[in-house]
């Protein structure tokens, strides 16, 4: 065995001649532990809620997404349509337009997004997952419906409920705007509406699904569309696919993947993530304290146990070393058990979902908070302690020992 880490085993683990060094010892200890708890089990919730977040905005985005790379509209005559479904993996692609409209129910109005979709859509997607209010249902027989965002149904205080309920939807009139009347720069229409969804507050608060053949009609782009939406089967890899769907349509379109579709919500949410990392990292540091004050008095304890090891022909290098090991055993040990308490708290909320969201039962989408253990978070915990444990023995170590060179040379 190693004798700096024997002669280091000893001195943590063996009863102090001071009491007050034990505990100040195991208090270090656990302040590390508390701060590895808190960062792995925070870290953990993050995940979590992104993991949520992310399920419920997949649900409304497709795997691959196409859209021009120049302009804002694909002429369907000349996309090789044949070409895409034929790609093994894809389960149907779906043509969608979308504009800025402004949308009214009685005497409320709000301004938001009106996203026409082909037939398809909704066996494609599983969007009745998230449907809060009516059905998930866009066209029966010839009767044509809309899907609301929540945030929309509350703004204009309409009910999916009432077979009455007609909303009106005004989109700007393409051509040369400055030459028509104010009657004239809007197209507008009536829709039944048929349900309630809820995903991300972003989309409840402005997205308005409709039929494609409508909404086509209400903006006149017949013959086109904005966007195409590539929906693929669980065992293909979306990242493969994407690269032949490029070289399949070339320079002229962009295709984008569910992350590059929603890029700004994900990197804050990452964003997010890293600034709590940091935060609780400082806690982290301020718990190392404890760790220079119970090495800084043992060093001091063990002043009689230096000067025998330098008799016996130890060095200036291994009573650094000594008490080097000393100090990372401390931060190590806090580390795991605070890992092992945090990682144990996770798995028994994520399978039981003890610690529940407040408010009342179905005001949340979910009713416990989520989490997520993600073995990257446990690992960088883990060196985090190590790194911050580590400067903190060395400061210490550095200055304790050279501080009684310094008074042994006085005497």
């Amino acid at each position: 065995m190693n004798t700096t880490f024997y002669i280091a085993k000893r001195y943590l683990l063996a009863r102090k001649s001071h009491n007050l060094i034990n505990i100040i010892t195991w208090i270090s200890v656990i302040g590390v532990g508390v701060g590895a708890f808190a960062l792995i089990v925070v870290l953990s919730v993050f995940n979590g809620f992104e993991k949520v977040i992310s399920s419920m905005v997949n649900q409304l985005s497709p795997d691959l997404v196409i859209e021009p790379a120049l302009g804002k509209t694909i002429l369907l005559d000349t996309f090789p349509f044949e070409q895409v479904e034929k790609l093994p993996g894809v389960k149907g692609v779906v043509k969608v337009v979308e504009e800025d409209a402004l949308f009214r129910y009685g005497d409320r109005q709000h301004v938001g997004v009106l996203k026409g979709v082909s037939e398809g859509f909704e066996q494609l997607t599983s969007m009745d997952s998230i449907i809060t209010q009516g059905v998930m249902l866009l066209k029966y027989k010839k009767q044509e419906f809309a899907i609301l965002g929540a945030g929309v149904a509350w703004y204009l205080d309409i009910n999916a409920r009432n077979p009455a309920a007609l909303l009106q939807v005004l989109v700007p009139s393409r051509g040369n705007p400055s030459v028509m009347q104010f009657e004239q720069a809007f197209n507008q229409n009536a829709i039944s509406v048929s349900g309630v969804f809820s995903s991300q507050q972003e989309l409840d608060a402005s997205l308005v699904l409709v039929p494609y053949d409508w909404a086509v009609s209400l903006m006149e782009y017949e013959g086109m569309a904005t966007s195409l939406a590539v929906f693929t089967g669980n065992d293909i890899q979306p990242e493969k696919l994407k690269n032949q769907l490029k070289q399949i349509v070339g320079s002229d379109y962009l295709v984008k993947d569910q992350f590059e579709q929603q890029e700004t919500l994900y990197r804050i949410m990452r964003s997010e993530k890293w600034a709590i990392y940091i935060i609780l990292s400082f806690i982290l540091i301020m718990a190392t304290f404890n760790v220079i004050g119970s090495l800084s008095m043992l060093i001091v304890e063990k002043r009689k146990d230096i000067h025998i090891l330098k008799y016996l022909g130890a060095d200036q290098n291994f009573l650094k070393r000594l008490f080097l090991t000393e100090g990372l055993m401390i931060s190590v040990l806090g580390g795991i058990i605070g890992l092992l308490a945090g990682i144990l708290l996770i798995v028994i909320q994520e399978r039981f979902g003890l610690l529940k969201l407040g408010g009342e039962a179905g005001a949340f989408v979910i009713d416990a908070y989520p989490v997520q253990l993600a073995w990257q978070d446990v690992l960088m915990v883990f060196m985090t302690v190590l790194v911050v444990g580590g400067l903190s023995a060395v400061f210490t170590v550095y200055k304790a020992l050279k501080r009684i060179k310094t008074l042994r040379l006085m005497e």
